[in-house]
């Protein structure tokens, strides 16, 4: 049923209960008139019919006769009904009227005589009343009056009501309610603003518990990935104060400066970590050569793969284009793919980029001979602060944050990166591309 307005609904009642009663009242006279047509009604319309040939036969002047009019009476006291007769000038000759007749003539006749007015005959018929029709009439306004009762209890008391302890509910932090439909409209609008505020309610903490989740698995990572190299720092600097030979104090000050280097490489991710929010606003779109940008990025970590005995390969097959992008953003997420590759890959290992054109889009993939991603890792390599290693020591698996950066970088330049291993050789292989 389609709602309705407040006004139509008092509208549609206000009608119901001046008409039902009404109709009602005069259902059961009609049907006692027309359908079984009631004797009483019968012998009244004889008996008035007699009494209208008795006047209109009987002279004028006996009309004021006391034994004429005495007969009058014992005819009309079967009937009910009543009698009014009038002069030549209107004046009352004789008047017989019991109560609950009309007010108005059912019959009149005219007395003229050698064209004058001799008198007039009022008849009066009694009032057709029925108990049946009042007791009808009645009911069916009590049924009516409960009737809308009832549909304004459905239709808006018992919303407004469910919304009230919906929102007793939702002060107490309670988001589970339901609350029951309704015909009217004002009522059906406010019921569904009412649960798309408790909806918007409920993601809202499901967002918020989510961030409260995150929030605390951040701090905790930043915590762990800061103490661990603070901690072996302190230790190697306390060793050194205490003096040593040449050979130790040297190895120490090697471990302090690796572990110094750790803590710069941490930071620097966190720093990049947190501006991945605003990496809109940090990006800086220019036309560039994607394949010098590639090559560049190569010759880079060239020597860091030599020094580590990986054979360090870039694949381009003279591919050239140019594209619209921050130079600076995508040098830092291939250098992070290209540092996981080094982390993972063995010595006498290798590490292959390639890149091609595809239509007006720039494909690469960087690839190494290390021994590969787990299956059930796969769909969290680029989560933040994950590690295959569950120990999360730096030393293998760096901050956890490389893979998140990048794929953040390459999706803001409208591609994406996928991550996969070799089915041969063994290895990971990271695909992506960027438009």
């Amino acid at each position: 049923m389609k709602p309705l307005l407040i006004r139509q609904w008092m509208v549609i009642g206000m009608l119901i209960v001046l008409i039902l009663p009404r109709l009602f009242y005069e259902i059961p006279g009609l049907f006692d008139r027309y359908v079984l047509e009631n004797d009483n009604y019968s012998r009244q319309q004889t008996a008035m019919n007699d009494l209208l040939r008795e006047v209109g036969g009987t002279d004028v002047a006996r009309w004021s006769e006391p034994a004429w009019q005495a007969g009058i009476e014992k005819k009309i006291a079967a009937s009910r009904s009543g009698i009014v007769l009038l002069d030549a000038q209107g004046r009352d000759m004789y008047r017989f009227n019991p109560s609950g007749s009309e007010s108005a003539a059912q019959r009149e006749i005219v007395i003229m005589e050698k064209g004058q007015l001799r008198g007039k005959a009022l008849i009066y018929a009694p009032k057709q009343t029925s108990e049946l029709a009042t007791a009808f009439a009645f009911i069916t306004g009590m049924i009516a009056i409960l009737f809308i009762g009832f549909q304004i209890g459905r239709v808006v008391v018992k919303p407004l009501e469910a919304m009230s302890a919906a929102a007793r509910r939702i002060a107490g932090g309670d988001l589970d309610f339901q609350l029951p439909k309704s015909t009217v409209m004002e009522v059906a609008d406010v019921r569904t603003a009412f649960q798309a505020m408790g909806k918007g309610l409920r993601e809202s903490l499901i967002r918020q518990s989510v961030l409260e989740e995150e929030r605390r698995f951040f701090i905790s990572s930043i915590a762990h990935d800061l103490r661990t190299p603070l901690f072996a720092l302190r230790g190697f600097l306390t060793r050194l104060e205490r003096g040593g030979n040449p050979e130790k104090t040297a190895r120490y000050a090697a471990i302090c400066s690796k572990k110094a280097e750790q803590l710069e490489h941490l930071v620097s991710d966190l720093f990049s970590y947190g501006q991945m929010s605003s990496l809109e606003q940090l990006l800086r779109p220019k036309q560039l050569d994607i394949g010098s940008l590639f090559e560049d990025i190569a010759t880079e970590y060239l020597l860091q793969a030599r020094e580590k005995g990986i054979e360090l390969t870039y694949d381009a097959a003279d591919e050239s284009g140019e594209l619209l992008g921050d130079a600076h953003l995508l040098r830092r997420a291939i250098g992070n793919l290209i540092d996981n590759a080094l982390r993972y890959t063995p010595a006498k290992g290798s590490i292959t980029i390639r890149l091609h054109m595809e239509k007006s889009r720039a494909c690469f993939t960087v690839e190494d001979s290390g021994p590969g991603i787990p299956e059930q890792q796969l769909s969290h390599v680029f989560d933040a602060f994950y590690r295959g290693d569950d120990s999360r020591n730096p030393e293998n698996g760096g901050t956890g944050l490389g893979l998140t950066i990048a794929r953040r970088i390459i999706r803001a330049h409208n591609g994406d990166l996928q991550v996969g291993n070799r089915s041969s050789q063994g290895g990971a292989v990271f695909t992506g591309w960027i438009e």
